[in-house]
This record gives structure tokens, C-alpha cells and sequence, in this order.
């Protein structure tokens, strides 16, 4: 998990660095035509023909500002920052991957067969749900909408995974 984690991190890095870099290449080769898309950027966001074109000329003239302004209003991206750090979103996923895989084996240090497994998926469900009520207080969405969509999906693929295991021959001892 934390090495996809680094993985998916670093790849959108590397493609926002090229998107810069390309952009940073038009506004070097085509100085025309980054300020009219300049223009066009200002003029769709309400400014008149004749600011627009005076803002997007002060702009282009000025090569970095006008590499912010497209990354940022063409692009999406805010060059200073691009996505976080892969190595703490490694660390991130791998403390709390591991501290979600051991709340389902809690029940195993201290019960044995049907119980352990009820057990388990109810500490899980329990876990699953707060999870999702924690959430949102960064999103400011519903505790119970975001709690059950959290519970449904954490089982949902619990189960799935658990019913891979019995294809293959894996059991839980009972």
C-alpha cells in the first residue's frame, strides 16, 4: 500500500513537472500565443477586450509570472506545490494501513472460530463507521451519509476479499 502510495504520488508529480516544463517551453517559443490565451482567460473571467489584453501583455513580458498564472488558471497547478510529498504519503498509507489491518484480528488474540469472526466483523463495522463519522469533519458532509458509505464500502470489499479467499482455498480455523 505505501509503495503504490509513493508510486501514485510521484507519477502525478513527474506529469505536473512535465506540464510545467511544456508550458514553461510555449511561453518561450510562442510568446504570442500564451498571451492570447492569456487574454482569452482574463476576458472569460469578465474583464473588457482592452484590459484583458493590457493585464495578459504586463504578464508575458514577465516570464515566471506568466508560467504561475497559466499553470495555475490553464493547467490547474500551483507550481509550488505539486502534490505533497511522496515519501510522507508512503508513511501516511503504511501507519494507517497497518493500524486498519489489525482491528480485524483483534478478536483472534482472544477467541477462537465463529465468535472470532463475529467478533471481527463487528469491531470492523464499528472501526469502519467512525472512520467515515471522523471524515467528516474535515468535508462538513453528514456523520451517518458519509459513516454508512464508509461501512458499506469497507465490508463490501471485506467480504469480497474474504469470498477470493474461500475460491482459493483459504479458511478461517473454527
Amino acid at each position: 500500500m505505501a509503495l503504490g502510495e509513493w508510486i501514485s504520488v510521484t507519477s502525478s508529480r513527474e506529469l505536473a513537472e512535465r506540464e510545467l516544463e511544456t508550458e514553461r517551453s510555449e511561453i518561450d517559443l510562442e510568446p504570442e500565443d500564451e498571451r492570447e490565451e492569456l487574454e482569452l482567460l482574463y476576458r472569460a473571467k469578465g474583464l473588457d477586450p482592452e484590459e484583458a489584453r493590457t493585464l495578459s501583455t504586463e504578464i508575458i513580458s514577465r516570464p515566471e509570472a506568466a508560467l504561475d498564472v497559466l499553470a495555475r488558471e490553464e493547467l490547474g497547478l500551483d507550481p509550488e506545490e505539486l502534490g505533497g510529498s511522496p515519501w510522507t504519503a508512503a508513511g501516511t498509507s503504511f501507519v494507517l494501513f497497518a493500524f486498519g489491518a489489525i482491528i480485524p484480528l483483534v478478536p483472534f488474540f482472544v477467541a477462537r472460530g465463529t465468535a472470532a469472526v463475529l467478533w471481527s466483523v463487528g469491531l470492523s463495522a464499528v472501526a469502519l463507521f467512525g472512520i467515515g463519522a471522523a471524515i467528516t469533519l474535515f468535508t462538513g458532509r453528514g456523520v451517518l451519509r458519509t459513516g454508512l458509505r464508509q461501512l458499506i464500502l469497507g465490508l463490501g470489499a471485506a467480504a469480497l476479499t474474504y469470498g477470493i479467499g474461500r475460491l482459493v482455498g483459504v479458511a478461517v480455523g473454527g
